[in-house]
């Protein structure tokens, strides 16, 4: 028991001197880079320490604010260019996503899209992949990151 309590107490002390220890991260809002996009209730990117945590991307072309061509292969591309150029507007690129979260129009289009995925995230970060019904402008694909510095 003494042992037990021992080893509990010395768990303890390193927990209450590794949390004490560890400075508060200041948690930034970053506004978009398309100028269109400022005016959004949501930021593009908050940065809490080495994360950044993206907002989803769909198959948009930003410099027109319309959907490119329907379709999973289209839209993912698109959807992974948006992802790269907020990426780049903080010194990132897609080797630095941990996390993906991709929601599909259908499960229908999953290996359809994880042709195009397996493209571009050649690290293979984590990733959660399912489908929801009514995606943003009726997109066939979603996808946010976690990326870190």
């Amino acid at each position: 028991m003494k042992k037990q309590l021992c080893i509990y107490l010395c768990l303890l002390s390193v927990s209450i001197t590794t949390l004490t220890g560890q400075e508060k991260s200041p948690i930034v809002f970053h506004p978009s880079h398309e100028i269109k996009k400022q005016s959004a209730p949501y930021s593009d990117v908050v940065e809490v320490g080495n994360l950044f945590f993206l907002a989803g991307q769909i198959g948009m072309d930003h410099t027109t604010r319309t959907m490119v061509e329907a379709g999973i292969v289209t839209e993912t591309e698109q959807a992974i260019k948006n992802i790269k150029e907020v990426l780049e507007q903080h010194g990132l690129t897609l080797d630095n996503v941990v996390k993906c979260t991709v929601i599909l129009a259908s499960m229908e289009d999953f290996s359809a899209f994880n042709k195009v995925y397996s493209k571009h995230f050649t690290k293979k970060p984590a990733r959660t992949t399912f489908a929801a019904k009514g995606l943003a402008r009726n997109a066939s694909v979603e996808i946010d990151v976690i990326a870190s510095k």
